[in-house]
């Protein structure tokens, strides 16, 4: 039997507060008892000694955010089941990610993901020009993130939209703050649970309540809800099988391959395997939640088909991403179950909150804080991180309420901005990986425009009338005729006016704004980069490019692959990260010289972290240094006695 209310109760306001403490209490034992977060390397990586299981639950809830939650199924509600096929655009997003760019910034170590831009332009413009794009898209996503479920929670249970904001706002920040990367990723795999419980919750009471899953088939499929492929190739056309196939995996291979969450997170792990493996296990996770939002939304359909009236068409709800919460609340009333639902979308929302804000106190700290205060003490450092985390959860906290006095449109607009954003992330890193010849000049100027072009497009967007929805809803039993009518009409009458010149450029789909922003810095960057000056080839490390042909096309035979890759030759990623990885102990009678093969990343390892309480210092004899075999070794550096030729010796009272 259906139950319904319209508040909580006391078992949902005790499960919805248990999900809260325990999301808090992870940080409290991960800042007192598991490590105690004492130092940078702990606080933002976790030490390097992540789980991959956790690691993995932890990227994919990262951006599995309450906008999942509310907006996957809304979309399949209301526009049928095409949106389906975005999945399998995802999934091969994650296949590129883990095949290309795990195995390029895994084995250099790094803790910013933009550190990468620094070492392969050889300069500090293409690095702070990627972590200032990727600041402004976190903060304002995670305004979007905590204010989007606060909308659709307070029109159907009465919780208070700016609580909603402080809620996630304050939590979120306080156990990132005290516990770091490991109580951000053990809540992210707590989190999951109750993300998937609230979800699988609505699909079997939906069904059940339908009268099962053919019956929940054969009901959309009356209604014409039932299509998979649409072929059409036209860019304006808001949903294909093209635009959700190759523009969902230019965006989403952005998010798994490039985002400072995600390389944050794989860089924790032992080995590229593992690495490799974290990411691609995603692909499991994405399917599960895909599947079952998905199949909410057209659960939801059908039992509203069975009521015999749309509650949108009604004005039951405001807008579509309200349909589930009201579901819920309509047919889930038994104790408990709206406070799960409620923990669920409260848990997408924290995960994506503290996932932002770890990121962003990597990035702040290394690519901007670190230059100036480097010579601090580690729990110094480990203080500002902290302190940085504060920051933006107030920055986050700010942007929601921002969000929610400025109304509608400009949450709109901050949404097709995160998503044009991506874009040129994906640009710059594919800019400086598979074309050598880039040069730094190319890069910022390219990630500009990358920037700008998209981000007009969607603006201008939103002055263009978009085609009526021509679906139908059930009305049959709806109470309110005038409103029955009203919209009918308008789904009949309402046309958009002819589209022309310059206006059909904002026409264009929004899952097409990563591809153009992606394109954009790659064909300007270079057009500048022909201008400016082309870079050497031999000038950039192999190690910070992508064998492209190699890993994509490996069954081509080798003599056409070196062809390909203009004849350069690529180390293997783990002989880089074993190199990297170098432990040697210290002989205070006996100096030693550091081998190099990149200064910029030995001058970091061995400068700014040092080992066993010596820092080492990173430097060059004289010109013909790299002929000498002692700095062409991946194994220990060698002893004062081991070096001969034209090598300089560190004096023993440098050290």
């Amino acid at each position: 039997m259906v139950q319904s209310k319209s508040e909580f109760d006391v078992w949902d306001w005790l499960l919805f507060g248990a999900m809260l403490a325990v999301s808090a209490g992870i940080g409290i034992f991960y800042a007192c008892i598991g490590g105690r977060q004492k130092t940078t390397a702990e606080f933002l990586m976790g030490g390097r000694s992540l789980q991959l299981v956790p690691v993995a639950i932890s990227i994919l809830v990262s951006f599995m955010s309450a906008i999942l939650i509310l907006g996957t199924p809304a979309e399949m509600y209301t526009q049928g089941t095409q949106y389906f096929m975005y999945m399998f655009g995802i999934i091969l997003a994650i296949i590129l990610a883990s095949q290309l760019f795990v195995p390029l910034l895994y084995p250099l170590q790094l803790t910013s993901s933009f550190e990468y831009l620094e070492l392969r332009f050889k300069s500090k413009a293409a690095k702070l020009t990627g972590t200032t794009m990727m600041i402004l898209q976190q903060v304002i996503y995670m305004g979007v993130a905590s204010y989007a479920p606060s909308t659709a929670l307070e029109a159907v249970t009465g919780f208070p939209t700016w609580a909603t904001i402080i809620t996630v706002g304050v939590v979120s920040t306080f156990y990132t703050f005290l516990g770091g990367m490991k109580a951000v990723v053990w809540t992210d795999v707590f989190q999951a649970v109750i993300m998937i419980a609230g979800l699988l919750a609505i699909v079997i009471q939906g069904t059940i309540s339908v009268g099962g899953i053919e019956k929940v088939w054969s009901i959309n499929d009356e209604w014409k809800r039932i299509e998979f492929f649409d072929f059409d190739p036209d860019p304006t056309t808001r949903h294909s099988f093209w635009s959700l196939l190759i523009g969902g995996m230019v965006g989403w291979t952005a998010t798994y391959g490039v985002n400072q969450a995600s390389v944050q997170r794989y860089c924790a792990l032992g080995s590229l395997t593992k690495a490799k493996t974290a990411v691609m296990l995603n692909i499991l996770g994405v399917a599960l939640l895909m599947c079952v939002t998905c199949v909410a939304g057209i659960v939801v359909f059908a039992y509203y088909v069975e009521q015999g009236c749309d509650p949108y068409t009604n004005k039951d709800v405001s807008n579509s991403n309200q349909i589930i919460p009201y579901f819920v609340m309509e047919t889930l009333g038994y104790p408990g179950i709206p406070g799960l639902f409620v923990a669920c979308l409260f848990s997408g929302a924290l995960s994506t909150m503290s996932s932002c804000l770890n990121a962003l106190s990597a990035v702040t700290w290394k690519d901007i804080l670190e230059p100036f205060l480097g010579k601090k003490t580690e729990t110094q450092k480990t203080w500002i991180t902290r302190i940085l985390v504060a920051l933006y959860g107030g920055a986050g906290i700010g942007m929601a309420f921002m969000a929610m006095n400025l109304g509608g449109t400009v949450l709109q607009a901050s949404l097709s901005f995160t998503g044009a954003a991506s874009g040129p992330l994906l640009g710059i890193f594919a800019l400086g990986a598979f074309f050598p010849w880039a040069n730094w000049i190319g890069a910022v100027v390219g990630s500009v425009f990358g920037l700008v072009l998209p981000f007009w497009i969607s603006i201008g967007a939103y002055s263009v009338v978009g085609t009526p929805n021509s679906l139908p809803f059930p009305t049959e039993n709806c109470s309110s005729s005038a409103n029955v009518t009203a919209a009918t009409n308008q789904t009949v009458t309402d046309t958009a006016a002819a589209i022309e010149g310059l206006d059909v450029l904002y026409t264009i789909s929004y899952l097409w704004y990563p591809s153009i922003g992606a394109a954009t810095v790659v064909i300007v960057g270079l057009i500048v980069s022909v201008f400016t000056g082309l870079t050497p080839k031999e000038e950039v490390d192999s190690r910070y490019l992508i064998p492209l042909f190699d890993r994509i096309f490996c069954c081509l035979p080798g003599s056409c692959r070196r062809c390909l890759r203009c004849h350069i030759e690529y180390e293997d990623p783990d002989d880089i990260k074993a190199e990297n990885d170098v432990e040697f102990t210290v002989d205070a009678d006996q100096p030693v010289i550091v081998p190099i093969k990149s200064e910029k990343y030995r001058e970091n390892m061995y400068s700014k972290n040092p080992i066993g309480g010596i820092s080492y210092r990173s430097f060059r004899g004289s010109e013909n240094w790299q002929d000498n075999p002692a700095f062409a070794e991946s194994e220990a550096p060698p002893s004062y006695n081991d070096v001969e030729g034209t090598a300089v010796q560190m004096a023993k009272t440098e050290l």
